[in-house]
């Protein structure tokens, strides 16, 4: 995905809390929602098991996309020749913490 078509629902989620999270990346009409919400159960997964946080206690502290390598490739044309197309890639990281308790 471009990132910049990325950017605009990682915007959207940055600093709120875990479960809202889902609502908003279930409920949103992007094609890039559906990666990125496969990536914020992945990182709740891997902060419950590795680090021991509660999810329901978490919230996104840190979400930010880079730009990745294209992928090139060549289209056909007429009379021989052909067009490069380049599809733009990025790198998505989703940081969880836990609200504090005070």
């Amino acid at each position: 995905m471009p990132v910049f078509k990325t950017q605009r629902v990682i915007d959207q989620i940055r600093g709120r809390s875990y479960e809202e999270t889902l609502m908003i990346l279930e409920l949103m009409p992007y094609r890039a929602s559906y990666p990125i919400l496969k990536l914020v159960y992945s990182a709740a997964a891997d902060a419950s098991h590795n680090m021991g946080l509660n999810e329901a206690d978490s919230f996104i502290s840190k979400a930010e996309v880079n730009g990745g390598p294209f992928v090139k490739k060549l289209r056909p044309r007429a009379r021989g020749r052909s067009y490069p197309i380049k599809r733009s890639t990025c790198h998505i990281t989703i940081v969880l913490k836990e609200k504090s308790k005070s």
